[in-house]
């Protein structure tokens, strides 16, 4: 229960800073890239997945949206805002979008 607790204020104090104040946390998935790929200059982008995961169930995201092996789908911003992967939700209706605005939610 205290645990639980914990990772509650944890969610609503990431929800009060600016995105560059928080960083990778145990269970956050970093999404790596090639050198080559357009944009390689800038950070990786970070998934909070604990903090999804205490919002949603499993089965929300995998296997419809997201393969369960980490690595295993091709995210790319150009996808993203297709709405794609994260930008199922992420399409400044359910969730904020991939704005210029909002770069540095993700890529920290």
């Amino acid at each position: 229960m205290r645990q639980a607790a914990l990772w509650l204020a944890l969610l609503v104090l990431a929800t009060l800073l600016p995105a560059a104040q928080v960083s990778a946390e145990q269970g956050d998935i970093v999404f790596t890239r090639s050198s080559k790929e357009e944009g390689a200059d800038y950070p990786p982008a970070t998934f909070p997945h604990y903090v999804h995961r205490m919002q949603f169930k499993c089965y929300v995201c995998h296997d419809a949206i997201f393969k369960m092996k980490a690595g295993a789908d091709k995210v790319s911003m150009d996808a993203i805002d297709k709405g794609k992967f994260c930008g199922t939700c992420h399409n400044a209706t359910i969730a904020f979008g991939p704005t210029f605005e909002s770069c540095q939610r993700c890529h920290k």
